[in-house]
């Protein structure tokens, strides 16, 4: 298993240092997220002050990009960082595709499929000058003229991940992926029971087996330095338990562990605007389904021990801060278990 970390920078300059940290700290990867800033124009940055770590999305929203568009910057970051870079997609759910991205919807499996099909024709004209013919449903692409084409790069097998919560998204990383991120918002038990039975039935699909496609989160972690801050961490991620379980899209994590109703309650909460009451409604046991609950020194312990065999990759899910004195301890004894 290797530990990764999320960074999630303010200000681009700051991209290169935090790069730098989170090598010098032994980590094996560093992944973007498109929250309030664009996911790849860190990375533009970490590759360039970076030698040996993984770098990659986690995630990009597919759909308001062109596929061809997507596929020149996963070219230039996988020539830019010598192959260590992986593109992380995720699909976002309808009311920010159409009401935030103003782009249309559609079903999110198949269009996803032909998105990384168009990738990979794209690549393949890159890279080999195969004529670019891709017709589907929802993308065409027949023009590709010299003076547009990039040239052949040393790594052009780009590994793409997907992100996902239900079974269609898994099946579909399975059958055509490197690698899935699963959705902080998961327990152990949905892990057994959807996520890799679902990653290895689309896999089997394609000839592969679940070890083709590489397993990674940025999990829940409550910890502190001290009581106080144990429980102020505790609440923050209540909360945001709550405000996922509340979504129509991840009922079905709830539903596995017959829950249901709670999905209803914190739904009408969150309809309402009562979005401070809605932490209260997850209990402690279910804390502890969601979240790994540790003292800040054997925190990456409890973690090792509750995914080893089940996820390939890990990270918390809190931005990577080397300059917090509170956190260095935390972050000291996650790049040596997991060396």
């Amino acid at each position: 298993m290797r530990f990764d970390v999320t960074i999630f920078p303010e200000n681009l300059n700051t991209a290169a240092d935090l790069a730098r940290a989170v090598e010098d700290h032994g980590f094996a990867g560093l992944w973007t997220s498109e929250t309030a800033h664009n996911p790849f124009l860190p990375l533009t940055h970490a590759a360039a002050a970076t030698q040996r770590i993984l770098l990659g999305t986690a995630i990009a929203v597919a759909f308001p990009r062109s596929p061809m568009v997507t596929a020149q910057i996963a070219w230039d970051l996988a020539e830019q960082s010598n192959g260590r870079f992986a593109l992380g997609l995720g699909t976002q759910v309808k009311p920010h595709i159409e009401k935030r991205f103003a782009t249309p919807w559609a079903a999110p499996t198949p269009r996803l499929r032909e998105y990384i099909e168009s990738l990979r024709a794209i690549w393949a004209n890159f890279q080999t000058n195969k004529p670019l013919r891709y017709l589907g449903e929802h993308y065409k692409f027949t023009l590709m003229t010299p003076f547009f084409k990039p040239n052949p790069i040393e790594h052009p097998e780009i590994p793409i991940y997907i992100a996902g919560v239900n079974e269609h998204l898994c099946r579909l990383a399975g059958e055509m992926c490197q690698g899935f991120h699963v959705h902080p918002f998961h327990t152990v038990r949905y892990l057994r029971e959807l996520i890799i039975p679902n990653i290895e039935q689309g896999a089997a699909k394609s000839g592969r087996t679940r070890q083709d496609c590489a397993l990674s989160c940025a999990i829940f972690v409550v910890t502190g330095n001290n009581a106080d801050e144990t429980a102020q961490n505790k609440l923050a991620i209540k909360s945001q338990i709550a405000f996922y379980a509340s979504t129509p899209s991840y009922s079905s994590v709830l539903e596995l562990h017959g829950l249901g109703e709670l999905h209803v309650q914190l739904n009408e909460l969150s309809r309402q605007g009562r979005w401070f009451e809605m932490g209260e409604l997850i209990s402690d046991d279910l804390l502890n389904e969601f979240a790994v609950v540790a003292p800040i020194d054997e925190l990456a312990d409890a973690v090792k021990a509750r995914y080893t065999g089940l996820l390939d990759r890990v990270g918390y899910y809190m931005p990577f801060t080397p300059s917090d004195a509170d956190k260095a301890v935390m972050w000291k004894k996650a790049a040596e278990t997991f060396a």
